[in-house]
This record gives C-alpha cells, sequence and structure tokens, in this order.
C-alpha cells in the first residue's frame, strides 16, 4: 500500500491514462474522504480507490462520499475517533438508524443502513484497517433493524397513463400522465415539460438517463412517424453495452417542437427554461438539467393540474399526499403497472425497460396484482351477492 494523495502523485501504473477523464476529480475527492476519515497517519491503497471509482456508477460515488460524512458525524457524537471506531460505535449507531436507541438520527429504511454499513466498511478496507461493520455484533444489531423497520423499501407513487383504472381503454382518471400532459403550458416551459413526460413514459427513463440524453441519441422518424431513443449507459449497465427504447409517433412530435421552438440542434435535449419573475419565459438554458429537478417538474405540473380542475374530484389533503410521494421514478413505477395491466410478461417488461432484478417490476406490480387477483374477484363476487346484485 502506498500513501498517496493527491491523485497526481500516483505512480506511473495508476496514471490519468487508466482513469475516465470525468473520474480524475472525483478520485481526488474519494482519497482525500478516505483520509480525512481515517487521518494522516493510515496509508491509503490508492490502487483499490482508482480501482473503485473507474468501477462505481457516479451515483455509487456520491454515495459512498454522502455516507462517509454520514458516519464520521456519528463517530463525532460518540466521541470516537473513526479510526479508532471499533463494532460497538457501530452497532450503537445502527440502533440510533432504526430508531432502537433514543437518539437525534433521523431513523432510517433498512435498506439505506445496510448501504451505510457497506460504504464505510469499504472505506475501512481502502485504509487496509479492520473493518468494523462486519464484526458479529453488527451483523446481528443489523438483523434486529430489520426486523424493527422491516424491509418492505417504500415506493414512489406509481404515474400511470390513464391513473388508477383496471381498463386500458377506460377514460383517464385523477393523477396521471393524460392529465399532466394536459396541464403543460403552451410556451417554451410547457413545450419542454410535454417532451419529457412522453420520453419518460416510452423509455422508462431513471432520471440520470433522462437529463443525460442528447440530442444525437435519438433517431427517427420513421415512415411511421416513431423513433428510437439510445441510452448509453444507465444504474444497471455497468458495462455501458446500451440499450435502445422506443419512442411513439406523439413522442418524437413533442420532441420536434421543443428543439424548434428551443433552437436545440445539438447537445443536451432537455434543459433548464428560465423564466421572469411573473412566470414568462426569458431564455433556455444550454446545460442539461440536474437530475433532482424531474420530481420538482412532477410536482408541478400535479399542481397545475389541480388548480386547473384536472384531477376530478380531489381534496387538498390528497393532493399534499401526491406530493408528498411522487419521485423522479413515478412514472417508470407506473410503466411497470401500465405494462402488467396490458398482459405483458415479466421477461418483456424487464428487457424492455432495462430491469436486471424481478423483484423490482414484481414489487411495482403488486398494488394493480391485488387489485386484480383472486381475492379481489371473490371479494366483488361476495359483495355483489350480499347486494342482490347479478
Amino acid at each position: 500500500m502506498s500513501e498517496t494523495v493527491p491523485f497526481a502523485a500516483l505512480s506511473p501504473p495508476l496514471s490519468r491514462t487508466r482513469v475516465a477523464v470525468g473520474d480524475t476529480r472525483t478520485l481526488d475527492l474519494v482519497v482525500q474522504d478516505v483520509r480525512d476519515l481515517v487521518g494522516a497517519g493510515v496509508a491509503v491503497d490508492a490502487s483499490l480507490i482508482a480501482a473503485a471509482v473507474r468501477g462505481w456508477s457516479a451515483n455509487t460515488r456520491r454515495a459512498f462520499r454522502s455516507d462517509l460524512v454520514l458516519w464520521g458525524r456519528w463517530c463525532r457524537t460518540a466521541r470516537v475517533r473513526a479510526v479508532d471506531a471499533g463494532e460497538e460505535t457501530v452497532a450503537g449507531w445502527v440502533r440510533a438508524l432504526a430508531g432502537i436507541d433514543a437518539s437525534a438520527e433521523k431513523v432510517r429504511a433498512a435498506a439505506t443502513i445496510a448501504r451505510y454499513l457497506v460504504h464505510v466498511g469499504w472505506a475501512y478496507r481502502m485504509a487496509g484497517l479492520d473493518d468494523p461493520t462486519a464484526a458479529p455484533l453488527v451483523r446481528f444489531e443489523m438483523k434486529a433493524a430489520r426486523k424493527t423497520l422491516g424491509t418492505r423499501q417504500r415506493q414512489a407513487r406509481a404515474l400511470r397513463f390513464k391513473g388508477d383504472i383496471a381498463d386500458l381503454d377506460s377514460p383517464a382518471s385523477g393523477v396521471c400522465l393524460a392529465h399532466l400532459l394536459r396541464a403543460c403550458r403552451r410556451d417554451l416551459l410547457g413545450l419542454r415539460d410535454e417532451a419529457l413526460l412522453r420520453v419518460a413514459y416510452d423509455s422508462g427513463c431513471r432520471r440520470s438517463e433522462l437529463v443525460a440524453i442528447m440530442v444525437d441519441a435519438i433517431e427517427g422518424p420513421d415512415g411511421e412517424g416513431a423513433g428510437t431513443l439510445f441510452i448509453p449507459e444507465s444504474k444497471t449497465d455497468r458495462e455501458r453495452e446500451g440499450a435502445v427504447a422506443y419512442l411513439s409517433p406523439a413522442t418524437m412530435r413533442a420532441i420536434a417542437r421543443w428543439r424548434d421552438a428551443g433552437h436545440i440542434d445539438t447537445g443536451a435535449l432537455f434543459r433548464r427554461v428560465e423564466t421572469h419573475f411573473d412566470g414568462s419565459v426569458r431564455t433556455v438554458g444550454q446545460g442539461p438539467l440536474h437530475p433532482n429537478s424531474i420530481t420538482l417538474i412532477y410536482k408541478r405540473l400535479i399542481r397545475t393540474a389541480f388548480d386547473r380542475k384536472l384531477l376530478g374530484e380531489m381534496s387538498e389533503a390528497e393532493l399534499q399526499r401526491w406530493l408528498k410521494a411522487v419521485s423522479s421514478h413515478s412514472i417508470r413505477v407506473g410503466v411497470a403497472q401500465d405494462n402488467f395491466a396490458a398482459g405483458e410478461s415479466l421477461p418483456a417488461i424487464m428487457q424492455a425497460y432495462r430491469w436486471r432484478d424481478p423483484k423490482t417490476v414484481m414489487r411495482y406490480g403488486a398494488k394493480l396484482a391485488a387489485k386484480s387477483g383472486a381475492s379481489a374477484r371473490m371479494a366483488a363476487r361476495l359483495s355483489a351477492s350480499a347486494t342482490g346484485e347479478s
């Protein structure tokens, strides 16, 4: 192992030619984060860190750095140097995060706590130290945390195309993509929003994939008006093989209207639309949207649809529940549910929308299955019999 900070000091076998251009700054930061955690007197395994930075996605890198900050804060609270922290300190953190012990820590989901432990453990191993998160005490505390918290992950509320309906030929109902499209303004901001919604639904893109779409990644329209989107990399495509998503004629027309009005010939497709104080459009930005803006756009459109009475009889309380539950992942969840409702098979859905874990897709379809499954049919039949209906 060699003590190596900053990255420029790495030995020739680990020169910048071995790391992607966009990763060199991140590598310096990750090295420094590990060093800040364990102290200047501990040698850092730069080879391991460089390999991690190359292999991790951008989201994992950000999560790793953020999780180390949280662990460092806990160590200061416990009045223990991170380099000296042992299994008891980690176990106390787990209990606090799970709400088992009273503390100022915000209670986290079991999956989030598990992620924290993975990243903190890697930091100690990168510094050549014993990993305190791997101790039996910590494993048992994590088991207790899962029992306390449950392992069911909070799911973003689905944004389906026509809403929560059983028959896809039924009229649109409630909060749904069809109503959000109607809520889009008739200016540059609205054109951007419509194109974004349609691309998100057709492709099932995650937020990181949406903001990374470049103009030259879209091909078409073909003779029928449809097109394709090339997605060069994604959360589940670590080898960067890329994938191709279908874009409907309506989506291709929406993209064309947005590009023509915004004079977008090259570069990022979805950009910030800057407005004046009165809400009128001032200009279109040059760089891509920030991933965090996707959720904000969805929430703004839901609020607009509510104000324009497009959502039917909905109370302010129900609107607030929607705004709290919706996220950038909501359309992706809605796409899965609509596909299940249309009778598409699990393998077909996974292939089309780039899922690797069937359990994730099945979790998205669980609510829909409950409403259309045997128990729902039996309950409806008995209810009809009890009221004398045929």
